[in-house]
């Protein structure tokens, strides 16, 4: 059971920027795919890293995003990895493909989640064990264009005495990834932070709320809030907290 569990924690703690994704029995790279329109395939490698076989199971989804910028995803055959039932011994490894069967437009980023599953059922447990729980990862897929480029704004209001709202909209037609978030003072004084963002689509609107430490109350007046880049970029805006 401890076993068990310990696999479900550190799944839930994998999906990071950093390459090889890792969770208890196996790893994937790449962690985010980037194809172009020309690209027909690309290589993923699957290495698991335990003693036993592990049997997994991919499946690809469209990707959007609501509104809101809830994600939206809908299975689909524009891409299929080949195998899509994967099969590894103990301390093996295996490159698969992820090939592309729909045409993709020139001028507009298409984007898709690779789904990685464990199969649990398909290696009954040794043990007097029953629950056996399935460690899944989802991998974004992006194929750009080169004239595909995101156009990242944002704006704060007050929500909380310790708390304001960035909403940050997508008008480009590539995806734009906010690491974190930063409010300072005029005098560059740090009033705020958020050190998680989050994927925005094209055509996407999406909040993060951003509070003070100890929550101790925001100053109204003008501000400054910077965003950081999944590209190593900063854009800073402008704005004014009312009371």
């Amino acid at each position: 059971m401890k076993y068990i569990l310990a696999k479900v924690m550190l799944a839930m703690l994998a999906f990071s920027l950093a390459t090889p994704v890792f969770a208890g029995p196996f790893t994937i790279t790449p962690v985010r795919i980037y194809m172009t329109p020309r690209d027909k395939a690309v290589a993923v490698t699957i290495t698991n890293e335990g003693d036993d076989e592990l049997v997994m199971q991919a499946d690809v989804y469209a990707w959007k995003q609501k509104p809101d910028g809830e994600d939206d995803l809908v299975l689909t055959q524009d891409m299929l990895l080949s195998p899509p039932i994967i099969k590894l011994a103990g301390k093996s490894r295996q490159v698969v493909r992820l090939a592309r069967l729909s045409s993709a437009p020139k001028d507009q980023q298409l984007t898709y989640r690779l789904k990685v599953r464990e199969i649990p059922e398909a290696n009954p447990s040794k043990t007097n064990v029953q629950l056996q729980i399935a460690i899944a990862f989802s991998l974004p897929i992006f194929i750009t264009p080169p004239s595909a480029k995101s156009k990242l704004t944002c704006s704060a209001d007050r929500v909380a005495a310790d708390t304001i709202r960035a909403t940050c909209e997508n008008t480009g037609n590539a995806y734009a990834q906010p690491l974190d978030f930063l409010l300072t003072g005029p005098d560059g004084v740090q009033l705020a932070s958020l050190d998680k963002g989050g994927y925005i689509l094209p055509t996407v609107k999406r909040n993060f709320d951003i509070k003070s430490e100890g929550n101790k109350p925001i100053p109204s007046g003008m501000a400054k809030l910077i965003v950081r880049l999944d590209d190593g970029s900063k854009q800073t805006y402008d704005i004014a907290l009312t009371k």
